[in-house]
């Protein structure tokens, strides 16, 4: 039967604020008060499969037609040739070698769909899982798993962005914002004492700055004060931590130093190894370029030649390790590219349809999900849009992609917008 519409409640904003704020606090008190009660009522969650995510950011947009979902008969087909993989029925650019020897632990979804086809748009969609708008500014996945995940007392950086900054905080504050690696051949800048301090000086230089940061917030009673004492406290912790050395991949021999590639992503993905073994939950490597609207084909080649040796080392590396089943990796950039080429031999922006690869961390292994037409212009089997993609990434490394979380101004949001795991997708 229909409830009448007199009888449902008229509230406004600020009500359904009030009315939610006094539904949490009576679940919490239930909880404290009847603890034995919440439990039995709340079947036991099953342990998350992953510990740590690493995202390999393919910035600019590669061309799905010309990496991981080729059509050597269509018009726009493009010279590359695909090739077989380790997975049965599952090819992939000739220009990937590597990855195809590993595709029986990778994931290539084919059905990745969005609206997205502007550059700044689709980077902070692919990074938050939210469309922008002027009212809220959303925190990155990275800065989602700062803030539910990770133990305010470890040593480092509980996000790190490699190679370049793309995404921060958001609403959850500078505290949840990536620490930036620009060069990952070299250790963070600043992180040794300056000439003239030594350790007790710094204390003292550390405690003055606090006493005043204190002051401060008494009289105006800023939240941002809080966080950025935050930002300090763990800038100063990692000043003075041994794991610190996690950033110098100095330490790995050669051999392996080479295996990654001798281009700034291949550092950066065995610095992201590195710091995963550590403890660090999260980590972002860009590879930048991918916006080849012209000259695409030599481009593009060149881009896989740096990707090919990274990413399979990476994935053979926490296989050896014990770490890729509790390590989730992907493999994405903003979109794909149009099935027609240019007059410049390149391909344009096309949010409609594009791949993303993903291995690891709960995921299966050795499939093509989700399919796109005979021209690669529209999925037509299968589609996976962002916020499902991000749900299923949130779920497999054990947040909850549907709760809600209040910005400073009272609103409540969710992780995902809307997102539901796609189990299809998962072990």
């Amino acid at each position: 039967m229909q409830t009448p519409k007199s009888f449902l409640p008229r509230l406004d904003r600020r009500g359904f604020v009030r009315v939610s704020a006094l539904g949490a606090l009576s679940l919490l008190i239930e909880r404290a008060v009847f603890p034995s009660l919440a439990t039995a009522a709340e079947p036991k969650a099953k342990a998350p499969a992953a510990k740590a995510c690493i995202v390999l950011w393919m910035n600019g947009g590669p061309s799905h037609l010309d990496t991981f979902d080729l059509k050597p008969n269509a018009k726009g087909g493009g010279p590359f040739k695909p090739i077989k993989t380790r997975a049965p029925g599952v090819e992939i650019c000739q220009h990937l070698p590597q990855l195809a020897d590993k595709a029986d632990r990778l994931v290539v979804c084919r059905g990745m769909t969005s609206g997205e086809g502007n550059h700044q748009r689709a980077r902070y969609l692919m990074h938050t899982g939210y469309a922008p708008t002027p009212t809220v500014t959303h925190p990155s996945f990275g800065s989602w798993v700062s803030e539910e995940l990770s133990d305010s007392t470890f040593e480092l950086p509980h996000f790190v962005s490699i190679n370049v900054f793309n995404a921060g905080g958001g609403f959850l504050g500078p505290q949840h914002a990536p620490f930036v690696v620009q060069d990952p051949s070299s250790m963070p800048q600043n992180a040794a004492l300056p000439s003239g301090v030594d350790r007790a000086r710094l204390d003292a230089r550390t405690a003055m700055l606090g006493e005043m940061e204190g002051d401060f917030a008494r009289m105006t009673g800023d939240p941002k004060v809080s966080m950025r004492r935050a930002v300090y406290e763990r800038s100063t912790r990692l000043m003075r931590s041994s794991r610190l050395s996690a950033f110098d991949i100095a330490e790995e021999p050669a051999a392996v130093r080479a295996a990654y590639g001798d281009t700034d992503f291949g550092r950066g993905c065995l610095l992201a190894r590195r710091l995963v073994e550590a403890g660090v939950s999260f980590v972002e490597v860009v590879l930048d370029g991918w916006d080849t609207h012209e000259n695409g084909f030599d481009r593009s080649k060149k881009l896989m030649g740096a990707l090919d040796p990274a990413m399979s080392k990476l994935i053979d590396d926490l296989t050896a390790r014990k770490m890729l089943d509790r390590t989730l990796v992907v493999c994405m950039g903003e979109f794909g590219r149009t099935p027609a080429i240019n007059a410049e031999q390149g391909r344009d922006h096309h949010p409609k349809a594009w791949s993303a690869v993903l291995a690891g961390g709960g995921m299966k292994k050795g499939i093509a999900y989700g399919q796109t037409d005979e021209n690669g212009e529209k999925v037509v089997k299968s589609p996976v849009k962002v916020p499902d993609l991000f749900a299923t990434m949130a779920h497999l490394i054990g947040l909850e992609p549907d709760k809600l979380v209040p910005t400073p101004a009272g609103r409540p949001i969710m992780l995902t917008d809307g997102g539901v795991p796609v189990k299809a997708l998962m072990a």
